[in-house]
């Protein structure tokens, strides 16, 4: 029961009391880009948790000050929509009639599919349900599967011992793998611990670089049964289930072009609630870099 309640506050906690955080600095002694200027397209035109100027600012903020140039996406993907644009950005896109409905119809899946094969780069970034579902069918264009639930783990956690939810991926705790983006282009880009704030487990192909990994003793709760009653959508979760053969962040190459696909939405923002912050503004990690890393990774750097 409590997990359930837990679920349900979790559900509703995406709401107006959570909001960015603009006191954090964003700013950016030495950036990446200062003469050639990398054009990203930010998704807001698919039901959208996360906007450029709303909780995503300070990740909008941290990677224009990094010299990349940010465009809000209000199109349908198409060819046309994502011509000339380096990298594309959709974050914890939803339903348009039910949230935990695909966020995009197959054209548009195909659309991007194909832009990033002919090299373009796309962050793909899906939280806990129903974010996974909503995804999915752009993920299965690369392989992904998505848990589509709540992780937590009872033993690389931060934060309460009650929920566990806050994971951690670091070079101690060797769940924090080797690739590019972990490593940096010098030492002072090195990461040596991502955080998460909940979220769900990712699965990839053979050939997908795993950047976050799930441990042994992860778990995931994830939705068994979703019905309609009195006009509301209900939604009923089992477990908690092993998951360690599961991910919550990786890389691969696609084509000419190349995709990052998080599990989890608030490591590269910054955010604050009726609780305090979370995200890269949270002292003690090194989210801020990893999510210039990522980018610097998508864009070619």
């Amino acid at each position: 029961m409590k997990k359930i309640l837990y679920l349900t506050l979790l559900l509703t906690a995406c709401n107006s009391d959570q909001k960015a955080d603009l006191a954090y600095d964003t700013s950016v002694a030495n950036p990446a880009y200062t003469a050639l200027h990398p054009k990203v397209l930010f998704d807001e035109a698919h039901n959208n948790f996360h906007t450029a100027d709303g909780r995503y600012k300070p990740f909008t903020n941290l990677i224009r000050n990094d010299g990349y140039i940010v465009e809000q996406n209000k199109k349908s993907f198409t060819k046309e929509s994502l011509a000339g644009y380096s990298v594309l950005v959709i974050s914890n896109a939803k339903g348009k009639v039910e949230k935990y409905l695909s966020a995009f119809d197959e054209e548009e899946c195909d659309a991007v599919r194909d832009w990033v094969e002919n090299g373009g780069s796309l962050l793909l970034i899906a939280d806990h349900y129903p974010m996974g579902s909503a995804a999915q069918p752009l993920a299965t264009r690369f392989g992904v599967t998505m848990g589509n639930g709540s992780v937590e783990d009872s033993v690389h956690f931060e934060g309460s011992p009650q929920w566990k939810d806050q994971l951690a991926f670091s070079r101690a705790n060797k769940l924090l793998k080797p690739h590019p983006i972990t490593e940096g282009r010098n030492s002072s880009e090195q990461i040596q611990k991502v955080v998460v704030f909940t979220g769900q487990s990712l699965k990839g192909t053979a050939d997908a670089h795993v950047l976050l990994e799930l441990s042994s003793s992860a778990m995931e709760t994830i939705p068994d049964s979703i019905w309609k009653a009195d006009g509301k959508t209900y939604t009923r979760f089992q477990g908690p289930y092993p998951i360690q053969d599961k991910c919550m962040g990786l890389a691969m190459n696609v084509g000419r072009g190349r995709v990052v696909i998080l599990g989890e939405a608030a490591c590269i923002t910054a955010q604050s609630d009726d609780t305090g912050k979370f995200g890269m503004n949270v002292p003690g990690n090194d989210n801020r870099q990893f999510a210039l890393n990522v980018m610097h990774w998508l864009s070619g750097l």
